[in-house]
């Protein structure tokens, strides 16, 4: 299982970095088009962006992985896949419907509810006014997003991850071409540039549904317009996903707090989070959100046949393999934070202060990297061991420590405060529900994952005083703010820092190394007909 369980992971990374590779490239394009701290327009978008975003985080994307994935494994895997498709084609009407309704209430409503997240935007001529008409334009992605991820949650039941993986890239390369073809147009035609992106945002959550479509179609799924409130199966789902939407959504009502409370810092703060987020976000998608769905469906699957040795071990050696990834990028994102910023952002309207200022942000989100990915691991668990009502309780806890935190830190570190409030209470949410598990499971081999952890922190702190070392060095070694010099730079440091913790690894003997290390050589040896 554990082998297994890597090259699902493994695959998974390299579809999700490819995405999350895009949407880097998606944030220096709006970088350079729109800056930060300059004009109101990226700030009115990313506050628009939130609340769809927000809607589907709670609502479509953790709701749904939580509570679909673990109902639609365990009919495949009793009842076979014609039961399952029905299964399928109910909760895609369901979620249309329902998230049609939130929509078109959202439409309607969409100046109160603005001025509720940002109201000291109508303190900026014209800023409040512009958040509402983005907001419209951009509540449809809901809805879009909510099919695509059930189709995502099918496909990874069935064992197929990359294409799954790889949708999300359609939202960035969506985004990508319409500032390029869109953005110069939007004038002639009377409206601001920034209406460009959110266009794109709406063709990027067709094309998600796009690009999977034909593979499930492969695997025998036919679309059907049926829909039965009254199907068990389906109102398990929705009992699910009831509780679901709030135990897996601390994180992001905590990045909702963020933004209420950076509307009322100084312009450019909600802009400076965002792009930290974004760049922290990078390692949570590449492994630990890759992690978690590679072990969700054989959680489920091993729960459904009651092996309960074997769930355990499952998420031991999930957790070691995420730490393994996650702790290092933890450090790397502190110690290399502002050369990574400069060298993806700041390029045309994006300025030196906004660097400065979005690095002093990601270090402080930084810190809460491990706690994200541990939650991504073991929340869904309690929805597949069917107690839902845990993660909720220990999110809805963690939801009111967050706004405690973020209100006293805000008037000491400014939008920094923000950044750091959120990291401490994902720590803490990870931590609760880990405990929490442990008593569930009766042990979750935590000796094997605590000797793990240490091991990691230790090579990770290697791998920190090397790139530390290393900047300063080829800062004088090789001098130059050229774009191409500064990536040099960066692309070097961060070679040596990879291999020192590749070594420190080693010399500590860490058991998932040397399985990441088998995986790529039995890879090797495929492609080279050995």
């Amino acid at each position: 299982m554990s082998v297994k369980l890597a090259r699902s992971a493994g695959l998974i990374s390299v579809a999700t970095m490819a995405s999350r590779v895009l949407g880097v490239a998606r944030e220096m394009v709006l970088a350079a088009f729109f800056g930060a701290s300059g004009g109101i327009e990226m700030d009115a978008f990313n506050v628009a962006f939130r609340i769809p975003n927000l809607l589907r985080d709670l609502f479509a994307e953790g709701a749904m992985t939580a509570a679909f994935v673990p109902t639609f494994t365990r009919t495949l895997t009793t009842e076979g896949r014609e039961a399952a498709w029905r299964l399928g084609n109910l909760v895609i009407n369901a979620l249309l419907v329902i998230t049609g309704f939130i929509v078109l209430i959202g439409i309607v409503f969409a100046a109160p509810i603005t001025h509720a997240f940002a109201p000291w935007f109508a303190d900026t001529p014209g800023k409040l006014e512009l958040t509402t008409e983005l907001t419209r334009i951009m509540l449809p992605f809901l809805a879009t997003v909510a099919v695509a991820v059930a189709m995502m949650g099918m496909l990874n039941s069935l064992r197929r991850f990359f294409i799954p993986a790889f949708s999300p890239a359609m939202f960035n390369v969506a985004t990508i071409l319409c500032a390029f073809t869109l953005v110069p147009v939007m004038p002639r035609v009377g409206l601001r540039p920034i209406v460009a992106i959110a266009l794109g945002t709406i063709l990027g959550g067709i094309g998600q549904i796009a690009l999977q479509w034909p593979v499930l179609r492969g695997e025998g799924f036919r679309y059907q317009p049926i829909i039965d409130f009254k199907d068990p199966k389906l109102l398990e789902v929705l009992r699910l996903m009831g509780p679901g939407t709030l135990g897996l959504a601390a994180v992001q009502i905590n990045v909702f707090v963020n933004t209420y409370l950076a509307t009322s810092q100084q312009q450019g703060s909600v802009s400076w989070l965002n792009y930290a987020f974004r760049l922290m976000y990078l390692p949570i998608g590449l492994f630990g959100v890759s992690v978690a769905t590679a072990s969700t469906p054989a959680v489920s699957r091993l729960v459904a046949s009651r092996e309960f040795d074997r769930v355990r071990a499952t998420i031991a050696h999930a957790i070691g393999l995420m730490m393994l990834l996650n702790v290092p990028a933890t450090f790397g994102l502190i110690v290399l934070a502002e050369p990574i910023v400069r060298v993806i952002f700041e390029h045309g309207s994006f300025t030196a202060t906004d660097t400065a200022n979005t690095a002093s942000a990601l270090r402080f989100y930084a810190a809460g990297l491990l706690g994200y990915s541990v939650v991504r691991i073991v929340s869904p668990t309690f929805y597949a061991l069917g107690q839902s009502r845990t993660p909720v309780m220990v999110s809805m806890a963690s939801v009111l420590v967050n706004v405690m935190l973020n209100l006293a830190l805000v008037r000491v570190l400014g939008y920094r405060g923000l950044a750091l409030g959120t990291s401490i209470t994902a720590l803490l949410n990870a931590s609760a529900q880990l405990w929490l598990l442990r008593r569930r499971l009766s042990g979750i081999d935590g000796r094997t994952i605590a000797a793990s952890f240490v091991r990691v922190l230790l090579a990770s702190l290697v791998m920190a005083v090397m790139a530390w070392g290393a900047d300063r060095m080829l800062l004088q070694w090789l001098p130059g703010d050229t774009l191409p010099m500064q990536a040099l730079r960066l692309a070097l440091v961060i070679a040596l820092s990879v291999g020192a913790l590749a070594a420190a690894a080693a010399a500590l003997g860490i058991p998932e190394l040397a399985e990441a290390i088998a995986m790529v050589r039995r890879r090797f040896r495929r492609q080279s007909g050995e």
